[in-house]
């Protein structure tokens, strides 16, 4: 038996390739976080659009959603875009209601105290947009902060998702924002061997160095193979302490890579060294990368990468 489509408020149904786009309205007062917001939904994976005209917007999102490739729409709306373009919300609301299904299309809209918004704009020397267009009579910060709020009631009144962000820091917004729109936190781990004559990574997170390890770059016959060949694998098998420092490092991964989860990380990067980043640290990093791809959750993706692989022939 398969789900009943959802119908728009017209009656009308959407089209299948639409129902698979998430439509998200990104709105609220100058100064409570609405750019924080959208710089999130774009770390998440949205496609943000922010302050086009209001007229605008219904064919920029059909443009955009029209090859399949983009499910994922942010639209950013302020005082700035609804003053530029003396379109109806509303009208344009249900443009994309009916273009996208009711289940499809949210309003997320944020605010703040009001004693939060004037220390805020206080504290950046910022100046009320509303300030700074003729066509409002405002002369204060205050009278400003009102006139914004009653302008934007309309798209207040219908928002799905209200935050307030008077008491959060970025990292509670960040997972506010997540929470309320159901996305799963994913994080890119990064396993990295290096050479440290040719330099440390500069982005790692964590740096192991193995160099105290057996070399087989002592033995002429290992010296052209790599820590991928199986001639390498049979020489560390010897060595009880390369296992040893194998399992060690792994055991203290799979242990605290996890808590980036709650830490708003997008990637982590482990860089494993040796002298030149052709038998210990690959050997290590090819172990590490097999069982941290098994072991880790679902939202942890491991990716492996040979940073000296071009000096391998050399």
């Amino acid at each position: 038996m398969s789900a009943k489509q959802p119908e728009t408020e017209t009656g009308q149904q959407p089209s299948p390739q639409l129902l698979a786009v998430e439509v998200l309205i990104v709105s609220g007062r100058s100064g409570s976080g609405k750019t924080s917001v959208l710089n999130i939904l774009e770390d998440l994976g949205y496609y943000v659009i922010d302050n086009m005209p209001l007229s605008l917007l219904p064919a920029a999102a059909e443009k955009l959603t029209a090859d399949g490739d983009i499910k994922k729409l942010a639209l950013g709306v302020d005082i700035r875009t609804l003053q530029a373009d003396s379109s109806n919300f509303k009208s344009i609301y249900e443009q994309l209601l009916t273009a996208y299904g009711v289940n499809n299309v949210k309003i997320l809209y944020v605010t703040a105290q009001e004693p939060v918004l004037v220390a805020r704009f206080a504290a950046t020397r910022r100046v009320h947009p509303l300030m700074a267009m003729s066509s409002y009579d405002v002369k204060n910060l205050p009278s400003a902060i009102k006139k914004e709020t009653e302008t934007l009631q309309s798209i207040a009144s219908n928002a799905d998702i209200t935050i307030d962000t008077s008491s959060l820091n970025i990292h509670q917004l960040k997972e506010l924002v997540r929470e309320y729109i159901g996305a799963d936190n994913q994080i890119t781990v990064n396993l990295l061997s290096f050479g440290f004559k040719f330099g440390v990574p500069i982005d790692a997170d964590f740096v192991f160095d193995v160099r105290i390890l057996p070399n087989p770059h002592w033995n002429p016959e290992l010296r052209v193979k790599t820590g991928r060949d199986i001639e390498v694998a049979e020489f560390f098998s010897e060595f009880s302490e390369v296992d040893e420092m194998q399992q060690d490092i792994y055991q203290f991964l799979n242990r605290w890579l996890p808590e980036f989860l709650h830490n708003n990380r997008h990637t982590v990067t482990v860089a494993i060294g040796c002298t030149g980043g052709k038998h210990r640290s690959v050997f290590i990093t090819e172990k590490l990368y097999a069982r941290l791809s098994q072991s880790l959750p679902s939202e942890l993706k491991a990716m492996i990468k040979h940073r000296e692989k071009l000096h391998w022939g050399h």
